[in-house]
This record gives C-alpha cells, structure tokens and sequence, in this order.
C-alpha cells in the first residue's frame, strides 16, 4: 500500500468517526432539544407541586432545581397525575361525589354516674340534748324518707311542755306557751302529738327527711349534741348525674337543655334518657375539655355512682357540603383531600374541615358540589405521585447525578438511611441540613429541615458541625433518629 492510499484510508476514518459522533451528539441531545422546543408554562417543585413559578431556579421549599410544565402536558392535572381509567379500576379506587346533606350534630362520649349534688339533705339537732339511742346505720346505708336516725332526750323540754297542758284551759296563755314551744326546737308536728296525747314527751326522735344514701353520719348513742349540729348528711337517689367530657373543639354544639341518651355495660339493651343540666365554666386545661352535667332519672335505683356510661348527645341536623371520612387525608395542621377530574386525572386539593358524624365529614371551604374525590385507594394514586414526581427531578438533573439502580423512596424507608450534612439551625425539636445526596432516596444535595426524633438526638451538636446522620420515614415525613460529628466540620 503506498503513502497516497494510506493517507486516504486515514481521512475517510477520521471523517466517519467525525459523522458517527455528531450524530451520536444529535441522539444524545434529541430529548432535551425537543423539550427546550416546547413552551413551558411554569416550573414546580415536585414535592409541592401546587405551587407555581414564572422562571426557573432553586426551590425554597426543599433547595432544589424546579421542574418544568410544558404546553403539551396542560391536559395533565396541574398539580397532580393522569393515571389510566383501568388501572385506576383495577387496583381498587373508589370515588365519592361531594354532595349537599343534613349532618346531625351529634357526639359519642364516655362518662361516669356522679350523685346529683342538688339532691342533698343535711339533717342537724332542732335543739341541744343527749342521745338516747342511735338507729344502727352507718355510711353507705340506703334509706326511705321517715326512717329513724336517734332518739335524743331534750330536758329544756319537760318543763316547757308541762307548762303548755297545766294552760290549755287558758287560750291566750296556751297560746303563749305553744309559740314557746315552738321556738324550743319542737316541730309542729311533735307539738301536735303533745296536744293528742297530753303527756310530755322529752325525747324526740329525728328522722330522714329523704330517702337515699347516708354520705355522712355523726351521732352516737350517748353523746351530747347542741342546736344546729350537723348528725347526718343524705344523698338522694331519685336522679343522679352522668359526667363527660368533651373536646372543646365540638364544644360549640352543647347546649343546656339538649336530649341525651345514656347507655350502660351492665344494661347494654335498656338506655337511659335525660338531659343536659350544665355546662361547667372552666376549661380543663390538662386534657382541653368541657365538663357537662347530664340529669338522669333513677326510678329503679339501679344507677350507682361511679358505673361508667356511654353518652349520645343529641344535635342538630344541619345542612352541609358533605364527602366520606375516609376521603379526608390529615397530614399535621392541614386537610387534604384528592379530587378526580373524571378523565384519569387526579390532584390533591386542600380543604377546611367541619363536624363529623355517621361516616361522613363536612366541608366548610375547598370543594364545591359535583366534585369527584378519592374515598379509598389513595395510596395508589400517592405511590404515582411520588413516583411521577422522582422521574421529573431525574428529567432535570445532569446524567449521573441519580442512581437509576437505588432503591426507592418506598423502598427505603424499612431501614434507617445515612446521610453527611452541616448543621444550618437547630430549634424546638428540628434541625436544617445543607446535606449531600441520598441515593436511597434519590435526593440531591440539598438544605432542608428535619424533625428530631428526640431532642437528645441534637446533644452536644452545634451549628456548624458537620454531622453523619440516620433517618427514618415516618407517614412521609423523614425525622432524624441519630446525628454524631464527623471529621472536617464545615464552620
């Protein structure tokens, strides 16, 4: 082969290598040219993808690199995903409409049999004498009205009522001599028995002047007792009262006067009705309830104070925007239900929450009637969420930057994940990360606040320091479990 022709063979490689890698280069940059082509509405962060931006830049959520929305991609759910109707019937989604209906107000509470304090009778000495005999009672003892408590000898009286039946012949002086009487201590009925029998009767006995439960007894045979001093106290038990507690968040529905049906274990078939008596004023600050007191009748006298008590207080039916509870996602301070748009589209919709009552949840702001949310199901349509929103941050990141064969964010969260970060803040339970990339979870570098999983996590930690952490996934929140300094802090 001579000169000329090895010349030639070198320049036709050299131009088909050439050729071979500019269309290489023209493959390789098909995808981004085409995509720069389109007209790009906004850009988002995936991981808040409801909020919109007119540039492209750093997320302030999660420091990121925003994504963006093409023009072609507007028939997507906004802020949501497009999944195909079939799979959508196939992995179990259920929609719900949100519809207008009358919610009843009311609440199931548990509460226990107190006795009803306005039920009470003290019963004290009309006047000072000795006891001759005490009745054998003791605390606990229920009585009927009328039933004896002692027998107590007064000897002021002897005299005084002597006087009286040497002047019933005189009917101005007897009647001096019975107002005498009277103020003595004598009940008008002791005093009538003196005019039946015309015999002095020196001891008295005292009675109940209720039925119901001795709460108290202090008299003994033999002892002294003067005017006025208390021998017994009696706690009706005719009706007693049901105690419960209430959240003050539903304490606006209470109102004195309403309907309550109480039911208890030992007469799980047989409620009880009454009503609600009070409201006590003070708020328990402990558990952040309303005491209320509900009045129930005991005819049988079966209601024991201190038996537990299930108690449905009536409310008002009242009309309202109204979808399933189960439709309702919490996730900390916010509400968040996923609304479908009848097309496979689906995207999540904040809302302010109201009563609750028979499975059904009211909607006070966020929904509009007609509207089509996810009722069960929704962790398919959050596994393509989270899914879709991985592959827009691969789309935007260089090549190389995610680890395409990592495990997954759903993945990743059976174990604890390391990471090596410097600390930005540290407050009230939280930490901020400038943090390096987790492939795990297919995060890029990234400054960030983390929960603390306990506040000793952060002991002896600085701003500044550069940490190795782990975290865990916890209901999509990554909280941090533990954090030691590591070599080369970043101050």
């Amino acid at each position: 082969m001579n000169t000329k022709t090895t010349i030639a063979i070198a320049i036709a490689a050299l131009g088909i290598g050439g050729f071979g890698g500019w269309l290489a280069g023209r493959q390789d940059h098909a995808a981004p040219a085409a995509a720069a082509d389109k007209p790009v509405l906004y850009w988002y962060d995936p991981m808040k993808p409801d909020v919109h931006f007119d540039k492209p830049g750093k997320s302030p959520f999660m420091d990121m690199e925003l994504v963006p929305r093409y023009a072609d991609e507007a028939g997507d759910a906004s802020s949501g995903v497009r999944i195909d109707p079939a799979l959508v019937q196939n992995t179990g989604v259920r929609l719900a409409k949100v519809e207008h209906g009358e919610l009843a107000g009311g609440l199931a509470v548990a509460g226990s049999v107190v006795f009803n304090d306005r039920d009470v009778a003290v019963v004290s000495a009309r006047t000072g004498g000795i006891v001759e005999r005490a009745y054998p009672l003791a605390v606990g003892d229920v009585i009927k009205a009328g039933s004896p408590l002692a027998d107590v000898r007064v000897p002021e009286w002897l005299a005084a009522q002597n006087e009286y039946l040497a002047l019933r012949g005189d009917a101005q002086l007897a009647a001096a001599a019975k107002s005498r009487l009277v103020q003595l201590g004598m009940s008008p009925e002791a005093v009538a028995q003196l005019e039946r029998s015309g015999r002095a009767q020196p001891v008295v006995t005292i009675v109940a002047p209720r039925g119901g439960m001795i709460a108290e007894l202090g008299v003994r045979q033999g002892m002294t007792v003067s005017a006025g001093q208390a021998l017994a106290r009696i706690n009706g038990l005719s009706s007693v009262w049901i105690e419960a507690d209430v959240p003050e968040a539903q304490a606006a529905m209470l109102r004195i006067g309403a309907p309550v049906s109480a039911s208890f274990a030992a007469w799980p078939n047989a409620p009880v009705a009454g009503k609600v008596t009070a409201l006590v004023p003070e708020l328990k600050a402990d558990t952040r309830t309303v005491r209320v007191r509900i009045d129930v009748p005991n005819r049988e006298g079966r209601l024991r104070p201190g038996l537990y008590a299930q108690v449905a207080l009536a409310g008002e039916a009242k009309p309202a925007l109204l979808v399933p509870g189960d439709a309702v996602i919490a996730t900390g301070k916010r509400f968040v239900v996923i609304v479908a748009d009848g097309k496979g589209g689906f995207s999540p919709a904040e809302v302010r929450v109201g009563r609750e009552a028979g499975g059904k949840t009211e909607i006070v702001e966020g929904l509009s009637e007609g509207q089509q949310v996810v009722a069960s199901g929704q962790f398919m349509i959050d596994s393509e969420a989270s899914l879709r929103g991985v592959l827009a941050r691969m789309a935007s990141a260089p090549a190389g930057a995610v680890d395409g064969n990592a495990a997954t964010g759903k993945d990743a969260k059976a174990a604890p994940l390391e990471g090596v970060g410097v600390v930005k803040a540290i407050a009230d339970g939280e930490v901020t990360l400038a943090h390096e990339p987790i492939a795990a979870l297919k995060w890029p570098a990234m400054t960030m606040p983390f929960t603390l999983m306990s506040p000793s996590v952060a002991r002896g930690i600085a701003v500044g320091d550069r940490v190795l952490f782990t975290l865990m996934m916890h209901g999509g929140d990554a909280m941090i479990e533990t954090m030691s300094k590591v070599d080369g802090g970043g101050r």
